[in-house]
Formats: C-alpha cells, sequence, structure tokens
C-alpha cells in the first residue's frame, strides 16, 4: 500500500505537510540510497535528513534517479550548531542544497536549541527566516526546542516556526510542549516515534526500552491484525503528528507506511498516552553546544 497523497498537515504558512515521513538519522551513507529507494518506492513523499547526520549526497542520489517530480516531494534537512550564526547559517543552507542536488528544501530546521550559546541560534534562525522571505525554502522550523527555548526565540524573531521535530513516542508523549505547539501554531514531528532511541541509546538498564513490546502496544496490534509499529504510527497520526520512523531494511520501510486504511480508538489512543514514563531517551537539549558536541560538517 502506498500513502495517499492527501495525508498531509497544513502548515501555519500554508504548506502541507506529510503525515508520515521517513527519516535517516544513523543510517551510513552506504545504506542511505538503498533505503530511501525503497521508501520513495513504496509511497513516501517526506524525506528527513541534516547536515550532522553526513548522507545528504545519498538522499539527493535517490531523489534523483526516483523520476518522481520535485513538486511531489517534501524535502527536509537541519542546520547543525557548528554553523550557527547569520552568515555561517546561509553559507551552510548552500552547502546542504549542493550535497542533495536540490535547487531549495521545502523545511530547513535547526538542529538543537543552544541555551549556552542563544546568540549564535537567534542569529541562525534570522537566516532561516531570510531564506523564507527570500523564497529559497518553503518553511522553516527547529528541532529540539523546549516550551523557554520557543519562548525566548520567539521574542528575538518574526516568523513562528512551523514545525518543532522533537523526541516523542509512547513513552515520552510531550504532552506539555504539543499544548504549546498547538497554541502557537507548530506541527508536532516526532523523530524517534517508534521508541527506537530507548534501545541504541538505553541510560538506564532496567527501565523500559520498547514500546513496540509494551503489552498495551502488543495488545492493540493484535485487536486489528496489525503491527505494533503499525498502530504505534497510527497513534501519531491519530494524535495530528508528524512521523518520520527510519529504517534500512526494506520490509519494514514497507510495514511502516501500510497505516492508512485504520483508525485507533479514542480508548485505544489514551490507553497508549498512558505508557508515558516522562522519561527523556534522547540528549537533554539545554546541555547542547559547540563545546560538548564538536563535530564540524565538511563541505
Amino acid at each position: 500500500m502506498t500513502m495517499r497523497a492527501d495525508d498531509t498537515i497544513a502548515l501555519n504558512n500554508g504548506a502541507r505537510l506529510p503525515r508520515l515521513g521517513f527519516g535517516v538519522f544513523r543510517s551510513s551513507p552506504d545504506e542511505t540510497a538503498a533505503a530511501v529507494d525503497a521508501a520513495l518506492a513504496h509511497g513516501y513523499r517526506l524525506i528527513d535528513t541534516a547536515a550532522a547526520y553526513l548522507n545528504e549526497p545519498e538522499v539527493g542520489q535517490a531523489i534523483a534517479r526516483s523520476g518522481i517530480a520535485r513538486g511531489e516531494l517534501f524535502v527536509q534537512t537541519k542546520l547543525w550548531i557548528s554553523d550557527y550564526g547569520y552568515d555561517s547559517a546561509l553559507r551552510a543552507y548552500g552547502v546542504s542544497l549542493r550535497k542533495l542536488g536540490l535547487e531549495a528544501v521545502d523545511l530547513y530546521l535547526l538542529h538543537q536549541p543552544m541555551p549556552n550559546e542563544w546568540e549564535r541560534t537567534v542569529q541562525a534562525y534570522r537566516a532561516a527566516e531570510t531564506l523564507l522571505a527570500e523564497g529559497r525554502v518553503r518553511a522553516i522550523g527547529v528541532s529540539n526546542f523546549s516550551a523557554e527555548h520557543l519562548d525566548r526565540l520567539l521574542a528575538r524573531s518574526r516568523v513562528v516556526p512551523a514545525v518543532n521535530q522533537v523526541e516523542l513516542h509512547p513513552f515520552f508523549v510531550q504532552r506539555e510542549l504539543r499544548a504549546v505547539h498547538d497554541r502557537l501554531g507548530i506541527v508536532s514531528q516526532a523523530w524517534s516515534p517508534l521508541g527506537g532511541v530507548n534501545v541504541y541509546m538505553p541510560k538506564d538498564p532496567a527501565a523500559p526500552k520498547n514500546p513496540l513490546t509494551h503489552p498495551v502496544v502488543v495488545a492493540v496490534a493484535a485487536k486489528y491484525g496489525r503491527t505494533p509499529a503499525q498502530v504505534v504510527l497510527r497513534w501519531h497520526i491519530d494524535h495530528g503528528f508528524s512521523a518520520i520512523p527510519k529504517s534500512v531494511k526494506p520490509a519494514r520501510i514497507a510495514e511502516n507506511v501500510d497505516v492508512f486504511d485504520f483508525t485507533l480508538t479514542s480508548d485505544d489512543v489514551a490507553a497508549i498516552d498512558a505508557l508515558d514514563t516522562g522519561v527523556r531517551g534522547g540528549p537533554d537539549p539545554e546541555r547542547i553546544d559547540t563545546t560538548l558536541y564538536t563535530k564540524t560538517i565538511p563541505d
């Protein structure tokens, strides 16, 4: 089954974002092109990458050989913190375009807030605003920003982010942040939507790791004759989120997009909501800065 073209969310500037996309975080360059080939063949039309993933060229190669019209695709990438600042962000955007082989991306995100280097963060976002004003990108947004970060950014900027891409899955449901998003007209986009961050980056070996093996999710999946992953992705869609699951396995890539012919009941959604642990699996955005994360992006 392929995703229907009308399964999109209207962003706050009128652009439309597919509800379900394909992520390439932790996909090596060797794996990325084939994975994106498979995703596009199975109907995904949103591809999410980032300068820091070091696989933008392979994403671009897959897009180029897909034969799919550019206007049918929604491509998003992210500015890494080493290139924050106004002029450096504009330059980095050009580097990402060259690697992707595209004239523009549809959504450009700041990859992290940097509370300890806030002025550079603000200037990077102002560069994104310039790209938007000049028509060089269709929408702009942020990633991993807290409610406080959003408030601080909005105090210094003109454009409300269209999207905030954050860790969001049944074990970390982000209720308070989602309420802020709803108030401001920001779409919640989920990275690690299946909760895999708890599996590949476990902080506490004794803590629950995988939402896909939780008895509640397994029971709901059995009820619908679906897989646990399909149920969790449908949970995201029924909540109105955009989700970007990642896989390099063709069968899993196909499975993850086959979620548009059923819906969950409100009781099912509430039961999965109740799995929230309130514990973040990924890095604490308050601690992200160029001292702790020294990676730079090659041209």
